[in-house]
């Protein structure tokens, strides 16, 4: 149990690096000030450029790699963290969704972050390589056909668990717990997304959503 807690806290700490909020200070901006006020990928990209969103994406990414892909499996000194035996294989989960949540709720920023779609795509490389193709087919599928990228993060996270949970499920009980918590923790991070979009007022990714339209209209 020790292991899990000492590597949750740092994976909760490694989240809380927001890429956005951190390229913010040094440009001198707010992120969260701007735009639509989320601290993501996204809105940098449409307030900031895509240099800037770029950097954003890859601090993002990159933390929920690391959490997952080499702060999960490290072996500790056993006098200074002795491994939690059965639990060990629970690790990645806890680090995954730990690392998401330091992404939403950062400490280091007044626990007001972004939204953790990026860091969850980092989680799941570190995790499973291959699911990420998976998520890649869904979130280019959603956006072309209808042009919301809020609600294809929404669906390439669930796309995520079901691939899983389509699976043998007995030797992938910690992936696919975290798969289906990281889902809806995405789900309620969009919860204003899902708002607007039944309002009728959700932005477009028009270039890929007019492809789509005019595969069907064509």
């Amino acid at each position: 149990m020790i292991e899990l807690i000492v590597k949750g806290s740092l994976s909760y700490l490694l989240g809380s690096i927001v890429g956005s909020l951190l390229i913010g200070q040094f440009r001198g901006v707010d992120i969260r000030n701007l735009g639509s006020g989320n601290a993501g990928t996204t809105n940098m990209l449409r307030t900031q450029g895509k240099a800037a969103a770029l950097a954003v994406f890859i601090i993002d990414l990159g933390k929920g790699w690391i959490a997952t892909g080499l702060l999960a499996p490290l072996t500790f000194p056993a006098q200074i963290v002795p491994e939690t035996g059965a639990l060990h294989a629970w690790a990645a989960t806890v680090c995954g969704l730990a690392v998401i949540v330091g992404h939403v709720y950062p400490v280091c920023y007044g626990f007001r972050g972004g939204k953790g779609f990026a860091t969850f795509v980092g989680a799941v490389l570190g995790s499973s390589p291959l699911l990420v193709l998976v998520m890649l087919v869904a979130w280019l599928l959603v956006v072309i056909l209808f042009g919301y990228v809020g609600l294809a993060s929404m669906v390439s996270a669930a796309a995520v668990a079901a691939a899983i949970a389509a699976t043998s499920p007995e030797p992938r009980a910690p992936l696919l717990a975290f798969a289906l918590v990281a889902a809806v923790l995405i789900v309620f991070t969009h919860r204003t997304n899902i708002a607007r979009m039944l309002a009728g007022n959700e932005s477009r990714a028009m270039r890929l959503w007019l492809l789509g339209a005019r595969r069907r209209h064509g």
